[in-house]
């Protein structure tokens, strides 16, 4: 071996621009390939060349960079990228920054979907009834289209079946499979069709009832009043038992109201504005309960304005009539009424027809028939009215039977006096056409007894005398023009029936107002047959009573004379100068009395002097004090005149004792054996006299005393007097 040698260039080798010398992408362009991209630099040290990858929808367009693959000289298709193609950039860069032209390499192909297969197959889900059990997969090889599920039911003997109708991806386990274990196959199918193969979970169970719940509640029907709410629930939680369910009316204040109902509810016009609610209380057939559901529906709306029936009950006078009828579509307003009167019962009724042949009576909906309406037949129109104002279709109905007469009766029944001897009946007849009323009197008595009164058939009746201390009553027997008699009505009582009041026409006196003089009244009676009659048999007695004026004048007062009560008045000297009054009354068997009756005399004149029961008193002896005494009458006494005068016994003359004129006498010895006389001559004030009147004495005789003295001094023999002088 020779040495080495060496040679030694003159300048420094230069380096070539940074290029790509080849470029290329390695891997299958199918999804989940790995892409792995090489290419050969030449320039230099290489530095921090740039490597992209992009997705294009065609081969022509920019395409989008992949930035998670930025930087990477790999890149891992993913099921996104399928349909597409994939392509690979590279930009040179020397170590000292110099940047070449860059290198891009394109895939040939689309991107291919792979073969569809599942990953992963598991069942997630508690094995009681009423869950839903959900299989979850891992999908491979494209878009996937619809895998085919199939879930099965296997027995604790190992004996497998299908489930009819279950090809989703999760199965909600139902009452019927308690018990049985569940397991699902699926068989994956990508977008365009493509199968792949069948992978099965393993089985889970057994399956045990789950607590009783509603998985779904809702109300079917129209929301209208009138229709019908339905709920259905769907229950799942072992052997259903006995389930709850309510209903409810949802008021907009938030109350509401229990209603009785079961599966189905009719709406009625409460309902209206409302809502309705169900709660659902699912119950299993051992007792337990799971938790309400509840599902209230929308606002029920009225239904149209309808009149369902109208009924006329029977009509009788007087009777206000209330139609029945039932309203239907919603809270009702005030609706039209009609009333028509006919003659005939009408089959026909349309509202023209009726109009026409029939006479409007009245427009309310409560109608009372008057005696007009009897015998005819009454018809009604009823416009039914919503309370918003919309009405619906009339309605009518007329009465079976035409209206009939009120049952006859009679009202106010009362008598009235119309003169002293004459009565009258009246009443107010009631019910239909009155026809031939019976009227009758009666009288009744004291006790109580009532007797009709032959005879006495008219309205008026005139008192007889076995009327008189007893009650008058009117009796009224109503009778309709149909013949139909009713209840007899009796008046009140009249008042106790008494003959005229007996009346004094006039007063009078008989004698001479003048004192001393006996005045005795006279009453005149009318002249006419009824006081003469009740004069002659019911008069009981007169009563009289006198007065004596104060005074004297055109303006007298009287007083009364308690004890003169009589028909006649012996006047006295007080009541010269007064005028007189006598008042009358006369009293009949039955008690009354009649109106007081008076007369009053002239002013009283006096009489003539007179003296009456004149008398002198005395011992009679001759040393006694004599006087005499009388009663004076005829005005006021002047200066009578009195003459004392001794008479002889026996003998008429008459010896005047001088001086002695005074009323009163001492007697003295020389009237011993003489009779005293006095002559009383009355003198009147103004002068007038009377005539005279005498008195007398038994004839005088001596004291005793003095008598037996005197006899005494005789017999002694001895007599001493003493003498004054």
């Amino acid at each position: 071996m020779g040495a080495p040698a060496y040679a030694i260039l003159g300048d420094v080798v230069e380096t070539l621009p940074p290029s790509l010398n080849f470029l290329t992408v390695t891997g299958e362009f199918s999804e989940d390939q790995m892409l792995t991209a090489s290419y050969g630099y030449v320039g230099g040290y290489e530095g921090n060349s740039l490597y992209s990858w992009y997705l294009h929808e065609t081969e022509d367009d920019e395409g989008s960079p992949l930035s998670e693959a930025s930087g990477l000289l790999q890149y891992h298709i993913k099921k996104e990228d399928v349909g597409k193609f994939v392509s690979f950039k590279c930009i040179p860069i020397r170590n000292d920054g110099i940047v070449g032209e860059p290198g891009v390499f394109m895939g040939n192909d689309r991107v291919t979907p792979g073969n569809p297969k599942l990953l992963s197959l598991e069942l997630n889900g508690e094995a009681i009834e009423g869950t839903t059990v959900v299989a979850n997969r891992r999908y491979w090889g494209g878009e996937e289209g619809d895998p085919v599920f199939r879930w099965v039911l296997t027995s604790s003997d190992g004996t497998r079946n299908e489930i009819d109708g279950a090809t989703s991806s999760s199965y909600s386990l139902k009452c019927d499979d308690i018990g049985f274990y569940v397991s699902v196959s699926c068989e994956p199918v990508r977008i365009d069709g493509v199968h792949g193969s069948l992978v099965s979970t393993e089985a889970i169970g057994p399956i045990i009832p789950g607590p009783p719940a509603c998985r779904s509640l809702d109300l079917a029907g129209s929301m209208l009043e009138g229709g019908r709410l339905t709920s259905h629930a769907e229950y799942t939680g072992g052997i259903k038992g006995n389930c709850i369910q309510q209903w409810f009316r949802l008021h907009d204040d938030g109350s509401k109201d229990e209603l009785i109902a079961d599966e189905c509810l009719d709406l009625v016009l409460a309902d209206v504005d409302c809502r309705i609610e169900v709660i659902f209380t699912p119950v299993r057939e051992d007792g337990v309960q799971g938790s309400p559901k509840s599902v209230s529906s929308d606002i029920i709306l009225p239904g149209e304005p309808k009149g369902v029936s109208l009924v006329i009950p029977e009509c009788i006078e007087d009777n206000e009539i209330s139609p029945i009828k039932a309203y239907f579509g919603g809270k009702e307003g005030t609706g039209k009424y009609t009333w028509f009167r006919t003659t005939e019962k009408l089959d026909n009724l349309e509202p023209e027809l009726v109009a026409s042949c029939s006479e409007v009576v009245g427009e309310t909906l409560l109608y009372k028939p008057s005696l007009v309406d009897v015998g005819f037949y009454l018809i009604l129109c009823w416009v039914p009215t919503r309370c918003d104002g919309k009405t619906g279709d009339p309605l009518m109905a007329i009465t079976d039977n035409p209206v009939m007469a009120a049952f006859p009766s009679v009202l106010d029944v009362n008598l009235k006096k119309t003169s002293s001897d004459l009565y009258s009946g009246v009443g107010i007849y009631y019910g239909g056409y009155e026809g031939s009323s019976l009227h009758k009197w009666y009288r009744e008595s004291s006790d109580g007894t009532r007797i009709c009164i032959d005879g006495a058939t008219s309205s008026t009746y005139e008192v007889a005398d076995a009327d008189y201390s007893c009650h008058l009553l009117f009796g009224y027997t109503p009778v309709c023009s149909d013949g139909v008699i009713g209840e007899e009505k009796f008046s009140e009582p009249s008042d106790i029936i008494f003959p005229e009041q007996l009346k004094i026409e006039t007063l009078s006196f008989k004698g001479n107002q003048v004192e001393r003089e006996t005045l005795a009244v006279v009453q005149q009676i009318p002249r006419n047959e009824t006081q003469e009659h009740i004069w002659g048999n019911y008069k009981k007695e007169i009563k009289y009573q006198w007065f004596a004026s104060n005074g004297s004048g055109v303006d007298l007062s009287f007083e009364p004379l308690a004890t003169e009560c009589s028909r006649s008045y012996t006047v006295r000297f007080e009541d010269i100068g007064r005028c007189l009054k006598c008042e009358c009354i006369v009293i009949d068997v039955f008690g009354r009395s009649s109106e007081s009756v008076s007369a009053v005399t002239s002013p009283i004149l006096p009489g003539i002097p007179k003296i009456e029961k004149l008398e002198i008193e005395g011992r009679g002896f001759h040393t006694n004090l004599y006087a005499v005494r009388g009663t004076y009458s005829g005005g006021k006494e002047g200066k009578s005149k009195i003459q004392w005068l001794r008479s002889m016994v026996g003998s008429p003359d008459l010896i005047s004792i001088p001086g002695e004129t005074g009323r009163m006498y001492e007697a003295n010895v020389d009237d011993v054996g003489y009779r005293l006389v006095a002559i009383y001559t009355p003198v009147r004030e103004d002068g007038v006299e009377g005539r005279p009147v005498s008195a007398s004495t038994e004839p005088i005789a001596v004291e005793p005393e003095i008598y037996k003295e005197v006899k005494q001094k005789l017999d002694d023999g001895s007599v001493k007097f003493e003498v004054f002088v």
